[in-house]
């Protein structure tokens, strides 16, 4: 019997690293258009697609040898707490050994978008279902009918929420606001999220769905 390995989540012990050391555990090679390889290592600072956040993308390098540019990150499907890394290396004759160090950076400009994108969709007061952190089609969903004459007061209480600056948690608590638990990329207080805008409020089927995006 194989014996799998959970990743460490680096991200979620420290999300201010840019950078991380680790070791290689797998380096796989599959048919695909863009992204011909899979690269699993025993940690990583990347945050995999999930929550509705997009996953982070950066690059792992050996010092003066191979670059792999990290396109995709995912939880494994049969291995569980296994992170995958689907990319392509620079040079298509490179590949990863097993035990070889890497050093992972990621794209920090993204993982902050991200992180106040996540952030911003953090809700109080509603039984939020599902929801969408992704820069061009951020929404949450929520259980029960918002009417439309809602949006200028609830406009005016997330505009609050930025302007007090929030200090926010891993387990996510918004002081003075939500806690619940949550394994996602966030920015240190409400204030980092930036003028976070309601779009339409839209309803069906006993939901309401609220777009937002960052000005």
């Amino acid at each position: 019997m194989v014996n799998m390995q959970r990743t460490y989540l680096a991200f979620q012990h420290n999300c201010r690293l840019s950078t991380l050391r680790a070791t290689v555990t797998a380096s796989l090679f599959k048919q695909a258009k863009d992204d011909d390889h899979v690269v699993i290592t025993d940690s990583t600072i990347f945050h995999p697609q999930g929550g509705g956040q997009p996953s982070d993308v950066g690059a792992m390098t050996i010092e003066l040898g191979a670059r792999f540019d990290v396109h995709m990150v995912r939880m494994s499907a049969v291995a569980q707490g296994e992170v995958l890394h689907f990319g392509r290396f620079a040079d298509a004759s490179s590949v990863f050994q097993p035990g070889e160090t890497v050093t992972q950076s990621i794209d920090a400009e993204k993982r902050l978008l991200y992180s106040r994108y996540h952030t911003a969709g953090h809700s109080e007061g509603f039984d939020e279902t599902k929801a969408s952190h992704f820069p061009d089609s951020a929404s949450c969903e929520f259980q029960g009918l918002i009417d439309s004459k809602w949006k200028d007061l609830i406009q005016q209480r997330v505009d609050e929420y930025i302007e007090k600056d929030m200090a926010k948690f891993r387990v996510v608590k918004i002081v003075g606001a939500e806690t619940y638990p949550c394994g996602g990329t966030h920015v240190q207080s409400t204030r980092q999220c930036g003028k976070t805008m309601l779009k339409k409020i839209s309803r069906a089927k006993g939901m309401s769905k609220v777009g937002y995006f960052l000005a």
